[in-house]
């Protein structure tokens, strides 16, 4: 028997085909595009994710043509937080709004005087999530609004096109901040707040439970059986089940575009004055806590831009690193999340000199990204979640030298999977084993084997905790 994993992101979707042993059988992707018609925009068409969907699909399909037809479970994972607003007849309304979209934070305000999103929703109401996304459309297009009659997440919308039926899973419904996030159920007073109701949400399972079998028109399209379509889970949740993190105490380390330091933890609790994001795991009586940033490798990236390199070039030009930098880089080109919830937060380089190289530069970029996770740390830390270890995905865990000194300056232990198969997807398809009942929690959602491990060094521990509190003073604000 096989197993099925998606995962829609924000630039494509990636499938993987795993075994009954979780080895990796084929892969296949599909690009998407974002379209950015008004400045803070951010939208995708949600067939456009059917699209990608099916021709990933369709590539796993022919590398493996006998392995597919035994398929067994589906998982999705998704992007997190995307209004995807549908009729009647379950036809989009307009295109999705994306995580990513920035318009509503006037409507943010409001919100945060209509309920205690904080208390109950776990969260600051920030312009990413996907409660004032709707209160922009309510205002903006109050007819689209009128017309609404069920709102989806992004990969909810794949679950639908999957099983026909409208469901969500509790990582990623704690998200849209119309979650009870402690009772893991709709909150009538967050959706009224926003002027919805609960006949407007999707049911409601865990990421591990079954949310369905795949509809008789694609089974037959596929040539497969009924198979189970799981829950599935939120981007980082599904990370979290493809690396294994799924016991309190265990975490990870996202060094992507954005940058998540993920914790696992029991209970619900919260810490919103320093922006830390409280949701629920893809798995039952689990939580986690978030401290994201959100210019991470991203950050490498637009310093290529303007020097005419590629960020695996700059990355290259630091290696053995023996001292800070002379140089201290705010990563603040999209503003900031954890911890200081600063939407118009920006970047900059502060101590340069004429004598000063690329070289200087690039690393004062990478601590820069360093420093941010740092504070990621801190404000986990009061929310008394911090983990020791973390496994790291990414493709900023590619260099080295960017791990060492993350491990320098933020005090974690960091782990690199020895498999690069980990991640998002794979987890996708370890939950849909799980809710296709084909093994127990144990057997599937091992820790991924590690790799390389890298330690902080006490040499440089002093002069990083001294750079970190000259970053902290140039920040948006002082760390509390």
């Amino acid at each position: 028997m096989t197993f099925l994993g998606l995962d829609l992101g924000t630039s494509g979707v990636k499938a993987l085909l795993i075994d009954d042993r979780q080895k990796a059988i084929a892969e296949g992707h599909a690009a998407l595009t974002v379209e950015r018609p008004q400045p803070m925009w951010s939208e995708q068409d949600p067939q456009s994710w059917i699209t990608a969907c099916e021709q990933a699909v369709e590539q796993v399909r022919a590398q493996a043509p006998a392995a597919f037809a035994a398929l067994r479970g589906i998982g999705v994972s998704g992007q997190m937080h995307g209004a995807t607003l549908l009729d009647e007849n379950d036809a989009p309304l307009r295109p999705a709004i994306l995580w990513n979209d920035g318009r509503s934070q006037a409507e943010c305000a409001e919100l945060e005087d209509r309920a205690d999103f904080r208390g109950i929703g776990g969260n600051i109401v920030m312009a990413g999530f996907t409660a004032p996304k709707l209160r922009w459309v309510q205002k903006h297009e109050p007819d689209v609004f009128a017309r609404t009659r069920k709102v989806l997440l992004p990969k909810d919308y794949v679950n639908l096109w999957l099983t026909g039926d409208y469901t969500s899973e509790m990582s990623d419904a704690a998200g849209t901040l119309w979650l009870d996030v402690a009772r893991r159920d709709w909150s009538d007073t967050l959706l009224a707040a926003t002027g919805l109701s609960r006949d407007q949400m999707p049911r409601l399972v865990e990421g591990s439970e079954s949310a369905g079998v795949l509809r008789p028109e694609l089974q037959t399209a596929w040539g497969v059986g009924a198979a189970i379509v799981a829950g599935g889970a939120g981007d980082n949740a599904a990370t979290a089940c493809g690396l294994g993190a799924v016991h309190p105490g265990d975490g990870f380390l996202s060094l992507g575009t954005s940058g998540v330091l993920f914790s696992v933890t029991d209970r619900f609790a919260t810490n919103t004055e320093s922006a830390v994001h409280s949701f629920c795991h893809a798995l039952p009586k689990t939580w986690h806590h978030m401290g994201v940033i959100l210019s991470a490798t991203d950050a490498l990236s637009w310093f290529g831009q303007i020097t005419g390199q590629t960020p695996a070039a700059l990355a290259g030009m630091v290696k053995d690193v023996t001292a800070p930098s002379p140089i201290t880089f705010l990563p603040y080109l999209s503003g900031e999340r954890t911890p200081h919830n600063a939407p118009d937060a920006t970047a900059a380089f502060h101590g340069l000199r004429r004598d000063h190289s690329l070289p200087d530069m690039v690393q004062a970029v990478m601590e820069g990204v360093g420093f941010a996770f740092a504070d990621c740390c801190a404000a986990l830390d009061m929310a008394g979640s911090l983990p020791e270890t973390v496994s790291v995905a990414g493709g900023g865990s590619q260099s080295e030298a960017w791990l060492q000194m993350i491990a320098d300056i933020t005090g974690l232990v960091v782990n690199v999977p020895e498999s690069g198969s980990q991640g998002a997807a794979l987890g996708a398809a370890r939950l849909a084993i799980l809710a296709s009942g084909a093994g127990s929690f144990d057997e599937v959602l091992t820790l991924a084997r590690i790799g390389k491990s890298f330690e902080p060094n006490p040499a440089l521990s002093e002069p990083y905790a001294e750079r970190l509190q000259s970053y902290r003073a140039l920040g948006p604000r002082p760390l509390r």
